[in-house]
């Protein structure tokens, strides 16, 4: 029998019989590094605290642990989204559910394993064993990971695909995964297609459209998983993708049947029934809107990540059918639940506005408007659309200063992806052509200085922090030519200097075809074009110049 006397191992059962023959079943195999978790809340206090080499979970979590409504399926959505067990965490499911659609959210959410009950000692073990040779063969590229060297690990990905052929295809995966991560679109897009020429694998076709979704091609995207759901209707991530991409597309009404196809398939996964009640509410139903935002709110009740945004959409959703009493209902919950929550009061307070708009009281509106902007200085992770939809609120109500302000903080923001035209776009939309002009204004007055400070940076031979520099006054005025050739220019430089960066050159070869989009015959141009050909030759990059 292998020592597996080393290994850590978590148990998630709320019942106190099943936890203590698992616990036999282990000591049989010399694991004795085990402890317990009774629901879902203390399993995830448990992992945030500490990482464990093997997750038993059951399945149903709501049995005696008070935590009616939250299931395994949801723990593993949580601790996968926030990030709470690592990639070489073995997470096995356990279950004796006979709800097909049950075992069909599950198994979209790849856990390591599940296994159906009752199983015998022989059957866990067997597949423990499975589990942990397998990790040991990838536990390598997962410490280079671990230590950020993506580099090294995509690497020892290709060195490792030729010395264990079993796992090639997992490795050229892994591989796939890292080059995504580091935006490396085109690279993965090459490796799902090679993998596709040798087996017709779901996940290879969804990776595929995701790096063509990533890419902006979003009629190949919307083929691909068109043919992914046609050949495979139970891969439920492709669903999400391909509605997504009907989105991208201007076709909203097709992402929201995609979406009501996909819940009435696997009914259990709360980020899609949140995403069908957003994409009903923008098209006007607010019937379903209104339904997939109650499972939503009922779904996270239990969970430790509850977002009370989900409030904010179920209250959006009633006061739009006209429903004051429902939405007082829901404002009450959310102040009584989630009382220490960073963004309640934000939430709270854009609600109750929401809700005296639909009653006309307007002075009481702009006073909770007032109350919400003041409380997003002290929120932590607001979503941008919420912002995006409190500065439209603000303008409603002639809040133009607060509204001002906000949006210059979005546009400041890194990770917004709100630009000068974004924000002049929604001020405009608004007939506050006065308040476009003068953000606008201030925009420009922030990236003149932004360009001063690169260009300093760059003359006292600090590269990477003048590209730094150009990078955030990009994503400003991501249209501006001369800041377009400005920033090339230095990621160039950096790049013939400091030595070549795939991500970096990548960013190049994009900002090239945007200066080239948008000004085909600007005069520098061809200069950037040579200099960054003959850059990818000094490094021996391949280009077809």
């Amino acid at each position: 029998m292998p020592e597996y006397s080393e290994l850590s191992v978590l148990i998630v059962d709320p019942n106190p019989g099943m936890r203590g023959n698992l616990h036999n079943m282990l000591s049989q195999s010399s694991i004795t590094k085990i402890e317990y978790a009774v629901s879902s809340g203390t399993a995830i206090r448990q992992l945030g605290k500490k990482s464990f080499d093997i997750v038993l979970c059951e399945y149903d979590l709501g049995s005696g642990s008070g935590d009616n409504g939250q299931d395994g399926q949801q723990l593993l959505e949580d601790l996968r989204r926030h990030k709470l067990i690592a990639q070489w965490t073995i997470f096995i499911m356990l279950t004796s559910e006979g709800d097909y659609s049950k075992v069909i959210s599950a198994a979209e959410l790849t856990p390591t394993d599940y296994i159906l009950k009752p199983f015998t000692v022989d059957a866990l073990l067997q597949r423990i064993g499975r589990a942990v040779e397998r990790r040991s063969v990838f536990m390598p590229v997962y410490d280079l990971m671990g230590l950020s060297n993506v580099r090294r690990a995509i690497a020892l990905c290709i060195e490792s695909e030729t010395k264990h052929p079993r796992h090639a295809i997992e490795f050229a995966r892994l591989r796939a995964e890292m080059h995504v991560a580091s935006g490396e679109l085109a690279e993965a897009g090459l490796i799902y297609q090679t993998i596709l020429m040798q087996r017709p694998l779901g996940w290879a076709h969804l990776g595929l459209g995701r790096c063509q979704f990533g890419m902006q091609r979003y009629e190949e995207a919307q083929q691909t998983l068109e043919n992914l759901v046609e050949h495979n209707p139970k891969f439920m991530a492709a669903y999400d993708l391909l509605a997504k991409t009907h989105e991208a597309l201007g076709q909203t009404t097709i992402a929201k049947k995609i979406l009501e196809d996909a819940v009435a398939i696997s009914p259990h996964m709360v980020s899609r029934l949140r995403h069908l009640g957003e994409v009903a509410l923008e098209t006007g139903d607010v019937g379903v809107a209104e339904k997939a935002f109650k499972q939503v709110v009922a779904k996270a009740k239990y969970s430790e990540f509850r977002d009370p945004e989900d409030h904010v959409n179920l209250v959006k959703t009633l006061v739009k059918k006209g429903d004051a009493h429902q939405a007082s209902g829901v404002i009450r919950d959310l102040e009584r639940s989630m009382r220490s929550n960073a963004n309640t009061e934000v939430c709270r307070a854009i609600s109750s506005a929401l809700l005296m708009e639909l009653s006309g009281n307007q002075t009481g509106a702009a006073s909770e408007l007032s109350t919400a902007v003041n409380a997003v200085g002290m929120s932590r992770g607001l979503s941008t659309n919420l912002k995006v939809g409190l500065v439209h609120s603000c303008l409603k109500n002639k809040l133009d200063d607060q509204a001002s302000e906000l949006m210059i903080n979005l546009m400041n923001e890194t990770d917004s992806g709100i630009s000068t035209d974004d924000a002049v776009g929604v001020f405009e939309k608004a007939g506050r052509h006065d308040l476009a002009r003068s953000v606008g204004d201030q925009v420009t007055r922030q990236v003149e200085e932004l360009l001063t400070d690169a260009a300093d940076k760059r003359s006292q031979g600090d590269l990477r922090a003048a590209v730094d520099v150009l990078s955030i006054a990009l994503r400003k005025t991501p249209g501006n030519v001369p800041l377009l050739t400005a920033a090339t220019s230095a990621i160039l430089k950096q790049l013939d200097d400091l030595g070549w960066e795939s991500s970096l050159g990548e960013r190049a070869g994009e900002l090239l075809d945007r200066i080239r989009t948008l000004d085909a015959t600007h005069p520098a141009l061809d200069s950037l074009l040579q200099q960054y050909t003959a850059t990818q030759r000094k490094y021996g990059i391949s280009t077809t110049a």
